[in-house]
């Protein structure tokens, strides 16, 4: 069981962040209820597309048998960054857009958007 929430319980899931009733800042994974600082933040959605920030393609080791992967940073309004796995691209670019998806193995993962 994870220590916090990842997704909204709506018909169309969200990511969730919090944010601090002071001064808009947002984080992610939202803040533990039994946190010190969980007073001061309200669970907000991530909304819209996020454009990934950085990225590096990790290549597992070949007896692994896994293939490459790519896991980076990903920007959402709000603002709120948040570090995943990026599906859909074999190889991503900065700027690329992407939206929060569940994943069973990992909570969340990012897939392309693609025009």
């Amino acid at each position: 069981m994870q220590p916090y929430t990842l997704w909204s319980a709506d018909a169309s899931p969200a990511l969730l962040a919090s944010r601090d009733q002071y001064t808009g800042e947002q984080v992610f994974p939202v803040v533990p209820a039994n946190s010190p600082l969980a007073s001061r933040h309200d669970t907000v959605p991530v909304t819209g597309v996020g454009t990934v920030y950085s990225f590096t393609v990790i290549h597992p080791a070949p007896k692994t048998g896994q293939p490459p992967y790519a896991l980076g940073y990903v920007d959402f309004a709000g603002p709120v960054r948040i570090f995943g796995r990026l599906l859909g691209n074999d190889r991503p670019t900065i700027g690329d857009r992407y939206l929060p998806q569940p994943d069973e193995t990992f909570g969340y993962v990012f897939h392309a958007l693609h025009d």
